[in-house]
Formats: C-alpha cells, sequence, structure tokens
C-alpha cells in the first residue's frame, strides 16, 4: 500500500483543513479585537497615573506566565466549553504586549513636543490623539503585531476546550503519529503567523496616517471573520457531538462511524480529560470514551450498543521487547502477577476512585494490590533499572503505580515511571526507540493503530478476544520483536455514551438508533 502523501491528504481534507482555518483566524481575530479594546485604554491609563504601571504591567506579567493548558483549565468551571473560554484565554494572553508597548510608546514620546503641543493651547484630549497617540502609534502597532503572533500559536491549543482551530489537525496527528495530519495543522498555522506578522508590519512601517484610513476597515474585517468562526462552529443538529482527537482518526472511531453506521455527527473535537463533565452538564450530548471509565458511573451515562462491531476487543496486558525478558528475567512472572486479576466492573471502579473521587493512582494501586495480597514493601534493589511508560488518562497511571509497587516489592530492580506519554504512537515511539521498557497496551488499538490489517483480516481475527490477542501478539513478535505478555483481564473499548436519561428520552440503544437524529451529509 502506498503511504499518503501530505499533498493528498490535504486534497481530501480540503473542506476539513478550510473550516479550521477559519475557526483559527476567528478566535485569533476576535481575541486580538478584544484585547486591544482594553489593552489600548489601560495603557494609556497608566500612562497618565504612573503609580499604577507596576501594579497593572505586574499583574499582566503574571497572567502571561500561566501555562496555557492550564490557563484554559481554569476558564472551563467558569465559562464551559467552546469559543468563550478559548478567547478569554488569548485575551489574557495578548493583554501585555498591547499593554506595555502602549504605555512605553506614550510615555517615551519626547517631552519637548507636548510642551510645544501645550504651548500652542491644546487640552489633554487634544494632546492625547493629535500628538501622543500618533507618536505613540508605531510602538503601540509593534505590541499587537506581538499578541497576534503569539495568538496564533495558542489558539492551536482552544481544540482542547472544542473551540475548533488547527490544533485539531496537530492533537489527532501527534495522537495518532500522522505526519501529515500534524503538518497539516502546523503549516498553515506557520503560514498564518507570518502572514498575519507582515500584513500588520505593512501597517506600522506605513505611519499613522494609513491607520486612520484603515481605524474603521481593520476592525470590520476581525468581525466579520469572527461572524464566520461562529457560524462554522454551530451545530444544526439535535444531538451535539464531541469527541477526541484520536476518535476522529481511527477506523475503530469516526471513521467507522461514517462508513460503517453511515453517520456523520459533525463532532467538535475535545480532550477527554473535559468531555465526560460537558456532558453531564448538557453542553455535549454524545462523546466517544472508555466503556471502563469512571466518570461513566459517576455521570450517570449510558453506552450505547455498538451493533454493528466497529469496536473490537481491547484487552489491556504489558507489551515490551523480547531482549527486554532476557535483560530482566523476573520481570515477565513479576507482571504476570496481575494477570486475570481484573474484570471490567473492577477497572470501573478503580477509574470511578481516581476519576472522580480524586483518590491518588499511587493509594488506588496500593489498596488493590493490599486487598489482592499481592503488595509487598520494596526492596529498595539496585539491580537495574525498569523504565515503565504510560498513556495520559487515569487507568493507564493506575496501572503504571501497580507494576511499580510490585517490581520493586518482588525484584531488587529499580523503577522509573515516565507517565503522561500521550497517544499510542508516542508510547509506542518510545518502546521502539528504547526510551522506555514496557507500557500498558490494548490488543484492540494494536490491532487498528499499529497494525492496520486488511478488512478481510480484521473481520476474521475480531470474532473473538482470544483471536485478537493470539493475532496481535504473534505479529508484533514477527514485525516488532515486540511480546504481549498475560490480559490483565479486563475489556477498555471505545464507545458512544449519552446521558442516561436522555437516551431514554430519544429512545436510544444502539448506535444505529442516531441515524435518525442527523442528516445525511
Amino acid at each position: 500500500m502506498t503511504q499518503q502523501s501530505l499533498w493528498q491528504f490535504i486534497i481530501e481534507q480540503q473542506e476539513k483543513l478550510l473550516t479550521q482555518v477559519v475557526q483559527h483566524l476567528g478566535l485569533t481575530f476576535l481575541s486580538l479585537l478584544l484585547a486591544t479594546v482594553v489593552g489600548v485604554p489601560l495603557g494609556i491609563l497608566i500612562a497618565r497615573k504612573r503609580k499604577f504601571s507596576s501594579p497593572v504591567l505586574g499583574f499582566a506579567g503574571i497572567l502571561q506566565t500561566i501555562p496555557s493548558i492550564a490557563l484554559l483549565g481554569f476558564m472551563i468551571p467558569v465559562f464551559g466549553i467552546g469559543a468563550r473560554p478559548a478567547i478569554v484565554a488569548l485575551l489574557i494572553y495578548a493583554l501585555l504586549p498591547i499593554i506595555r508597548n502602549t504605555y512605553t510608546g506614550i510615555t517615551e514620546v519626547s517631552p519637548t513636543v507636548v510642551e510645544a503641543a501645550k504651548a500652542m493651547g491644546m487640552n489633554r484630549r487634544q494632546l492625547l490623539f493629535k500628538v501622543k497617540l500618533p507618536l505613540a502609534m508605531p510602538v503601540i502597532i509593534a505590541g499587537i503585531r506581538t499578541a497576534a503572533v503569539i495568538n496564533v500559536g495558542v489558539a492551536t491549543l482552544a481544540s482542547f476546550v472544542a473551540a475548533g482551530g488547527l490544533g485539531e489537525f496537530i492533537f489527532g496527528g501527534i495522537s495518532l503519529n500522522n505526519t501529515n495530519m500534524i503538518l497539516a495543522g502546523a503549516i498553515p498555522a506557520a503560514l498564518l503567523a507570518v502572514l498575519l506578522d507582515q500584513t500588520i508590519a505593512i501597517v506600522q512601517k506605513s505611519g499613522y496616517r494609513l491607520f486612520q484610513k484603515l481605524k474603521y476597515i481593520i476592525p470590520a474585517v476581525f468581525i466579520i471573520v469572527g461572524a464566520a468562526y461562529l457560524f462554522t462552529s454551530g451545530s444544526k443538529n439535535k444531538i451535539k457531538a464531541g469527541f477526541t482527537p484520536e476518535f476522529m482518526g481511527r477506523q475503530d472511531g469516526d471513521l467507522g462511524l461514517r462508513s460503517v453506521y453511515g453517520l456523520n455527527v459533525n463532532p467538535v473535537v475535545v480532550n477527554d480529560a473535559i468531555m465526560y463533565k460537558a456532558a453531564y452538564e448538557k453542553e455535549l450530548d454524545l462523546i466517544s470514551g472508555y466503556s471502563t471509565d469512571g466518570r461513566i458511573k459517576a455521570f450517570d451515562l449510558y453506552v450505547l450498543n455498538d451493533d454493528k462491531k466497529i469496536f473490537p476487543p481491547y484487552f489491556a496486558a504489558p507489551i515490551l521487547k523480547t531482549k527486554t525478558l532476557k535483560k530482566f528475567p523476573e520481570l515477565e512472572e513479576t507482571l504476570g502477577l496481575l494477570a486475570g486479576k481484573f474484570n471490567d466492573s473492577i477497572m470501573t471502579d478503580l477509574n470511578y476512585k481516581s476519576d472522580y473521587l480524586n483518590q491518588t493512582p499511587e493509594k488506588i494501586a496500593k489498596d488493590f494490590l493490599v486487598k489482592n495480597n499481592l503488595y509487598k514493601n520494596s526492596r529498595k534493589g539496585n539491580s537495574g533499572t525498569i523504565r515503565i511508560g504510560s498513556k495520559i488518562f487515569g487507568e493507564q497511571y493506575i496501572l503504571t503505580e501497580m507494576y511499580k509497587m510490585l517490581i520493586e516489592g518482588y525484584t531488587d530492580y529499580k523503577v522509573e515511571t515516565k507517565t503522561g506519554l500521550g497517544g499510542t504512537k508516542i508510547c509506542f515511539d518510545a518502546l521502539m526507540n528504547d526510551g522506555i521498557d514496557f507500557y500498558p497496551e490494548y490488543t484492540g488499538t494494536g490491532l487498528l493503530v499499529l497494525l492496520k490489517p486488511s478488512e478481510q483480516t480484521l473481520k476474521n481475527v475480531t470474532q473473538s478476544p482470544d483471536k485478537t490477542y493470539t493475532y496481535v501478539n504473534s505479529e508484533f513478535k514477527k514485525q516488532y520483536g515486540i511480546q504481549w505478555l498475560k490480559p490483565l483481564g479486563f475489556n477498555n473499548s471505545y464507545a458512544l455514551m449519552m446521558r442516561r436519561k436522555q437516551s431514554q428520552d430519544l429512545q436510544i440503544k444502539n448506535i444505529s438508533d442516531l441515524k435518525k437524529y442527523f442528516k445525511d451529509r
């Protein structure tokens, strides 16, 4: 099979790419317009009342230092998901350069010029608008220029809160290790930053007179693009869907829903950390999720029956290179202590403690091992170091801690954990490149994301969990020199879910029942 080129991917996804570009510009322009409306008057105020300059600039500087993801996280409880938290976060990031440059531009106007203007009889208002602002305008525009470039970059994170933009392709590509998808988001984002920077630079170099001519046109353009963003972000469906970036690009995800079920639900892309609560709070109606996730129980969600079987078995098991087992001879037996110790109900309960009761993975892991008479105090050995990796969700953190405690309790090996490595391919690449020694993986993910078998093979090997496991283990040994150890016993498959009451009201039990609520496109 010939690998798809970047150009082929762009042609295939051109409609979606254009939508994301419009959304990205909309987020950038709306936030930049609001930041200018807030930042310029603030800069003027602190230039006039200098005693406020240090507190205002200091506070804006503190806001600028908050990590982007954290800032978006702070916005969610107040503004929910979608455009509002993203625009507010981007506004905050744009404030510092605009306020600072406005203040600097005005305060650095020559005192001689100011005195001459006063001598001509100008009042404070005339002095500001006829002297200070025109002379300070290149510096102010430089601040807006800096803010624009910052916002184009930070706006890629807007997909974290279902606000759209080019981050959808970037994070989806990272999750799926799809270089074409990453580049299809990253290249336009970089080009937008350069284009916006150079466009504002032309205004900056042309001086105050050109700005005077454009002072109504520029806000109008920003508003039009912002309106286009809001239009492209809207959903006309009765049921609003939200899927994770990885789910969007998988055959056992949105691609399967389209090809097997004939469903195009026009989902927003949203991070799974906030997806379940968004469904509970009625900001989303249909979400992708994991069948053993504790938040299903916490938020009383209903898992729809996969009546056309697009989700294969997803039995969890540690995977590692054959040479690693030779290097650490006690490892296989130690990891095997957890084999068969779980079922779906047990894993869901453990995830519930993490996702909803906010217990730490360490406590959950220790309590489980103690309950099953598997816990031993660490030997604190130094016979070698084993590096355990994990993906970026609670279940993986719990399993990683269990394995750490078992290895340190039953062997003389030391353990380093490298948790939160992101999606499937990041973990797998780390394993292949000897960045980690093993991590917990799922048979369905190994089958569909890493092996990508033919349709006929897929049909044959997904008839039972045992067939899936046997095929995956055999092919991984042949292709990668990687072995799957014994499964843990639970099946954490992908699933579609809704609020239980809504599913009952709309009489939706199976995924096929969704068809009547989504228009064919």
